[in-house]
């Protein structure tokens, strides 16, 4: 099968020659990019429930801060993270600076490091177009669904296709539902509560991936830390508990070896 055509000015798949592309010792055949493509599209779609509703809810809260409908639509092109989001539209409200906003943004948003380290071994081959557009892609919706898959055994050369058909899904659901939300959010009744969908996505993305002791550590430490640290300014809190947790998680497994 040949190569699929660049997805764009310096986004290029591997060549038919490259190391990638080699038959795997398991005599797996190579999934094609439309369909690793199309795997990660119907893999993100159960998250959309959560992440739908959410993205509702930070339409309307944008406009409530104050920021014009080309501004908070900009913002989930751009920034395109959530959380962040909320808490630019709060620190605008709040009449905060430049800087400060930046700064908790880029707090809030560490993470990403986290799971960029963990991809980058499966993405290595890749050029740095594709990177480039597979990290601003990079979500905690996309990671959940993606890195199991990229890290089973068999043929790669398509497999970043996976994290790309995820992550265009929950970008296009987020645009439209940011979209949703400026125009017409406003009309959703508050006994509706949607906020609730929020803790619930997560609480999915997390307990999807529990699979063994290391794992439960993990969480049960960063969870119970978050709670206790949830004061903390700019987000410090999360930040503390996710590296508390990944601490917990490797030193009980590296015991357990």
């Amino acid at each position: 099968m040949s190569p699929p055509e660049p997805l764009g000015s310096g986004i290029h798949p591997p060549t038919s020659d490259s190391p990638s592309t080699r038959t795997h010792p398991s005599g797996q055949p190579a999934a094609g990019a439309r369909e690793e493509f199309l795997r990660g599209v119907l893999a993100e779609i159960p998250l959309l429930l959560g992440v739908v509703p959410f993205g509702l809810i930070y339409g309307v809260i944008a406009i409530q801060s104050g920021l014009t409908p080309a501004t908070a639509q900009g913002a989930s092109a751009v920034v395109f993270a959530g959380s962040s989001q909320f808490v630019m539209s709060q620190l605008v409200a709040g009449g905060a600076s430049g800087v400060v906003i930046v700064v908790s943004i880029a707090a809030i948003n560490l993470r990403h490091a986290l799971y960029s380290a963990s991809l980058a071994p499966h993405l290595a081959h890749l050029s740095a177009g594709w990177k480039a557009l597979l990290a601003y892609l990079l979500t905690d919706e996309a990671y959940a669904v993606s890195i199991g898959h990229l890290e089973a055994d068999g043929p790669r050369v398509h497999r970043h296709f996976f994290l790309l058909g995820a992550g265009l899904t929950l970008w296009a659901s987020w645009q439209a539902s940011t979209a949703l939300g400026l125009f017409v959010g406003a009309r959703v009744p508050a006994a509706w509560s949607l906020e609730f969908t929020l803790p619930l996505m997560f609480i999915a993305i997390v307990v999807s991936q529990l699979k063994d002791r290391a794992g439960i550590a993990a969480a049960l430490v960063a969870g119970g830390l978050a709670v206790a640290l949830r004061g903390l300014p700019l987000g410090l809190g999360v930040l503390l508990a996710a590296v508390a947790g990944i601490l917990a998680g490797s030193a009980l497994e590296r015991r357990e070896a």
